[in-house]
């Protein structure tokens, strides 16, 4: 009957002599093929760790074959992303916006009271208020998580937008 390393390859020593003995050909083999710009270093340790997360899976003599069908995907895929980034970086990209600088800038401004007005908050009613608008979470759901009442979730919200109608004049 065969030991357990002899299915598999999840034996920490023999899959130590396993990375020792593939990982330079393995980077030299994509490096060659592929070149430096996907950056083959990387993807030899991604395909080491893909072997060792499967490891259970692969036969030592089905191993190697493994590996480098792995590593060689990797490649590929590394090289289809980059095919896309490039044509997305051909396409030509809007310079110009419809808006004019004074609407920019009075967004910016409206932005900047904002802030403001939110910084101005207490801690609670910021944390509800943000939970509730940002997040989305229902009063309920805040009075969970705080371990509040919902009446004190309802009180912190209501409080927050008071002050908020307030530091934001006229909006």
């Amino acid at each position: 009957m065969k030991k357990s390393t002899d299915k598999d390859i999840c034996n920490e020593s023999l899959f130590a002599s396993f990375f020792t003995k593939y990982s330079k050909t393995l980077f030299n083999f994509l490096y060659y093929k592929f070149g430096e710009k996907l950056n083959p270093e990387d993807k030899v340790q991604e395909a080491f760790l893909k072997v060792w997360q499967n490891c259970h899976k692969i036969t030592p003599d089905k191993a190697k074959s493994y590996l480098y069908t792995t590593a060689n995907n990797l490649m590929l895929n590394q090289a289809s992303h980059e095919k896309v980034k490039l044509k997305y970086a051909e396409t030509p990209q809007k310079s110009h916006t419809d808006e004019s600088p004074e609407y920019v800038m009075e967004e910016n401004q409206y932005m900047e009271k904002i802030q403001k007005a939110l910084s101005n908050l207490t801690e609670a009613q910021r944390v509800a208020f943000m939970m509730n608008r940002v997040e989305g979470k229902r009063f309920k759901e805040i009075a969970e998580i705080l371990d509040i009442s919902t009446k004190a979730v309802e009180k912190r919200i209501y409080g927050a937008l008071k002050k908020l109608r307030e530091d934001i004049e006229g909006l």
